[in-house]
């Protein structure tokens, strides 16, 4: 069978806003340009799905105005959905400000993309060869938690997972984030988020000290690239690549589903590193939403930088 991705978490709809910059409270922002789109999670996916990896949402999808929206773009990128809709409940959504410097603030609130059940679960049998992913965010919503919880516990050293801790990974109740590390294969996470689970201020330490398990870590440092270390090997750093940005919105998000996509596709973390560094630069060099490039894309800057590429 064809290994895929199947996204454990949900997505919601991003309303974004590029401002000449980021209010101060009780002002207005300059807005350049908005949109209303499929966010958060969806990034991840189209990322693997342009780099030639199957794609299947297994999360929340609910009806309404915004259900509707990621709904299409699923069917839109070709990425199947396991799950009947769940009727009476909206996606939730992100407003998000992204300044001329490229950086995104942003507040979010939940919706059917945090409801969760155990029997939602229940028929979900992660094929062979197939990659999970999860994001913190599931587990920081209350709605969502405790079946993913158990589905995790379960299944601890069964599935190949990848855990991004979110910006939430502080606010996840102790059983939950040790469900998801017990069972994870790879941690991705940035560097304020492998701070938060290590402790470690330097990404390279704290890469060393997620390490411990049957992948590894990998911690993103924005434009410096990341650090990937094993459990048999010590940290390594995968330089980034240089670009101009000017949106980092959803740039993490690419990095991970580019990531999973070529480790599934050759079995080689540090390629797969590198290949994921370029696919989230390119990302930032135009505005959104969903600028992941195309594996052709990313071939092409390795073929300029004399790497062996890989077209299979």
């Amino acid at each position: 069978m064809t290994p895929r991705l199947v996204q454990l978490s949900g997505v919601i709809v991003d309303h974004i806003y590029w401002v000449e910059a980021v209010p101060r409270a009780g002002e207005e922002a300059i807005v350049r340009r908005a949109v209303l789109c499929a966010g958060g999670g969806y990034n991840a996916m189209v990322a693997a799905r342009r780099a030639g990896m199957a794609v299947a949402y297994a999360g929340t999808l609910g009806t309404g105005p915004f259900a509707d929206i990621v709904a299409a773009a699923l069917a839109d990128e070709g990425i199947d959905t396991l799950r009947e809709r769940l009727s009476g409940q909206d996606q939730g959504c992100c407003t998000c400000l992204i300044d001329r410097a490229g950086e995104r603030t942003f507040v979010a609130a939940s919706g059917a993309d945090g409801i969760v059940t155990a029997a939602d679960l229940a028929a979900l049998m992660p094929g062979a060869g197939d990659w999970c992913l999860l994001s913190g965010y599931a587990l920081g919503y209350r709605d969502s938690r405790a079946a993913l919880t158990e589905w995790l516990e379960a299944r601890a050293g069964k599935i190949d997972l990848v855990f991004d801790p979110s910006p939430l990974v502080a606010q996840i109740p102790d059983r939950s984030r040790d469900a998801a590390l017990s069972a994870t294969t790879w941690v991705s996470a940035n560097r304020a988020e492998a701070m938060a689970l290590t402790g470690c201020a330097d990404p390279e330490a704290a890469a060393a000290t997620l390490a411990n398990r049957p992948g590894g870590a990998i911690v993103r440092d924005g434009a410096n690239g990341c650090f990937l270390a094993t459990a048999d090997s010590p940290p390594r750093h995968i330089p980034g690549h240089p670009v101009r940005a000017v949106d980092t919105n959803g740039a993490g998000d690419t990095h991970i589903g580019a990531f999973i996509a070529t480790l599934a596709e050759t079995g080689d973390p540090f390629r797969a590193a590198r290949f994921a560094n370029i696919a989230a630069a390119l990302s930032t060099t135009q505005e959104g939403p969903s600028t992941a490039p195309t594996k052709a894309d990313v071939l092409s800057v390795l073929a300029q930088a004399n790497e062996p590429a890989r077209t299979a």
